[in-house]
């Protein structure tokens, strides 16, 4: 029996888990509005406050469904799907996937297709690798988080430079994705600089919100910076592609 990415029983098995996901949400929600109600909250207020949540779920949605359609090439869609509808982003999903195919001597967004033992090891590299960051919240972040604070309480200025440290660290981790390939370019192939090209792109839309922003002041345009970039970038990578390949 050939081996099927997109499996009708695979759909129901992320089906089943992401609908479990979705009844907790609704549960919570419930909670959350009873709650409110009990405090004395306005409950027309508290429409409102559902109403606007529910508007600017859109933007990360849009965000998540691109990244289903771009893992799906290679994995089918019930993977990415269950991925990305749990816990997950496109920017970990692609690396864990193109690490793991990789390692077993194929190349992410050229895969014809995967057998059985493929596809669950890249799986258990997606799924094992996340879960590093589920265990290690409750380990060490309180103390973590006690650190900052004591620092933030004896220097708030080095307090600052180490947070944003820790940030420019992680950028670091993607940015060195995406220049791995750059020095090709120095043995007459340009197809390194496509990465770097398609982030350049993502960066100026994203920028470019940013500017919306601050010029106009309005503010839902930055809920809706992120999936613009990226569906920017993903466009521009089509031309810029044939133009470097």
């Amino acid at each position: 029996m050939t081996f099927n990415v997109n499996s009708p029983v695979l759909f129901v098995i992320a089906g089943v888990i992401v609908a479990i996901v979705l009844a907790q949400s609704i549960f919570f929600l419930v909670k959350a509005w009873r709650r409110g109600l009990a405090i004395g909250m306005d409950k027309g207020k508290l429409k409102r406050v559902a109403r606007t949540a529910a508007v600017f779920t859109i933007a990360p949605a849009v965000a998540i469904v691109i990244s289903v359609i771009t893992l799906a090439k290679d994995l089918g869609v019930p993977l990415p799907w269950l991925r990305l509808s749990v816990v997950g982003s496109l920017s970990y999903e692609t690396i864990a996937a193109s690490n793991a195919e990789g390692a077993m001597g194929l190349v992410f967004g050229q895969v014809d297709a995967l057998n059985a033992t493929q596809y669950v090891t890249i799986a258990w590299v997606m799924t094992l690798s996340i879960m590093v960051g589920i265990w290690l919240v409750p380990v060490v972040a309180k103390k973590l988080q006690n650190g900052i604070i004591s620092m933030e309480n004896r220097d708030k200025q080095w307090s600052e430079i180490f947070s944003a440290s820790m940030f420019i660290g992680m950028i670091s981790a993607f940015l060195g994705y995406v220049f791995c390939d750059f020095s090709t370019i120095f043995h007459g192939d340009t197809s390194g600089l496509i990465p770097v090209c398609v982030m350049v792109v993502s960066a100026l839309v994203m920028g470019l919100a940013g500017l919306i922003v601050k010029k106009t002041n309005w503010r839902w345009v930055s809920d809706y910076a992120l999936p613009l970039s990226l569906i920017a970038g993903m466009a521009s990578a089509i031309p810029i592609t044939a133009w470097l390949s």
